[in-house]
């Protein structure tokens, strides 16, 4: 077939130039059939999550193409990571504007293959349309866990210890670095931006805690909100230490006013850290799991009998959280 010029190329030339190099798997049969295959190793369970990401909702239209597509990728292999699972494929549904062309496709494509080969996973299918409607992503990824191990939001007991891994609230941050020039410069804009455009999921961590964790959830939404959905799966309440909640120095930068920075920090998400509950003789565990992986593990609450999450300032006493996360509807 001679390749086509044109900056719009016909579904199926779109899927043969760009898509089918990335369908490494030998059952995604170089996207030439209908369905793929998977198969699960014996012992193993299927692990299977979904995201979608809209233009102009979870990124901007002036987003790098080849960010918008890790983005997209990563925050699904977050979803894998929370569960203890193994990533190894996904599935892509790429609804394109008439303006995205050629160049953008080429970007995106990049930007999929950096992540495949740093997180060995392969496209499996998907599809592909014109919209007269913003860009939209849906990407549906799959991983495996040995049988009975799946880390669920359920599972999380009175006594337990809740943790978070790395840093809380970059991402808000990045994303009003994004939306006012004036905010930071240099390194520490960069940085916090980079928190907002190339989330990285906590996969190794995940992979460690499937025999430590009660109760695991990524940070997608606000720290608050996520961790009160392990709240009402588990049947239990949730207390927060504000002062142990970590912060980078970027962010601290960023929100000087230590309780406006906590609230904001807490409720903003896009963070694809993992928050999880361990029971209270693992402690020492959890923190060597921490060291081993070269990740920051932090202690920043207890589980308590009840329901609901609690913001805790010093003197324990309940900060107001009117907005615990970001809302869809």
């Amino acid at each position: 077939m001679t390749k086509s010029t044109s900056d719009r190329p016909g579904e199926f030339e779109l899927i043969a130039e760009f898509f089918a190099p990335l369908s490494t798997a030998p059952g995604a049969f170089g996207l030439t059939d209908d369905a793929a295959l998977l198969s699960v190793p014996p012992g193993q369970e299927l692990v299977i999550t979904t995201d979608a990401l809209l233009e102009g909702i979870h990124f901007f239209s002036t987003d790098p193409p080849d960010l918008v597509a890790r983005k997209a990728l990563r925050v699904n292999l977050s979803d894998l990571a929370a569960k203890g699972a193994q990533p190894v494929g996904y599935l892509l549904a790429l609804s394109l504007p008439a303006h995205r062309g050629r160049a953008w496709l080429q970007g995106f494509v990049e930007g999929l293959t950096l992540d495949q080969h740093e997180f060995a996973v392969s496209l499996m299918g998907g599809d592909t349309t014109r919209t007269s409607g913003p860009l939209t992503l849906v990407i549906t990824a799959f991983g495996h866990v040995p049988q009975g191990t799946m880390l669920r939001r359920a599972g999380a007991c009175p006594g337990d210890i809740v943790f978070v891994s790395g840093t809380i609230g970059d991402a808000g941050g990045g994303l009003a670095c994004a939306k006012e020039q004036a905010l930071l410069q240099g390194q520490q804009r960069e940085y916090l931006l980079n928190r907002l455009q190339l989330p990285e999921p906590r996969i190794r961590l995940g992979l460690a805690l499937r025999c430590v964790a009660s109760a695991s959830i990524d940070v997608s939404d606000g720290l608050v909100s996520d961790l009160g959905h392990i709240a009402t799966a588990s049947g239990v309440g949730i207390e927060i230490e504000g002062a142990q909640v970590p912060l980078s120095p970027e962010l601290c930068s960023l929100w000087r006013e230590p309780k406006h920075r906590l609230l904001r920090a807490t409720t903003a998400g896009d963070d694809y850290e993992i928050a999880f509950t361990a029971p209270t003789g693992r402690q020492e565990e959890v923190v060597a799991l921490g060291i081993q992986l070269g990740l920051q593990v932090t202690e920043i609450g207890r589980v308590i009998p009840g329901a609901g999450v609690a913001l805790l300032d010093p003197s324990r006493r309940q900060i107001p959280v009117t907005q615990p996360g970001y809302a869809h509807f």
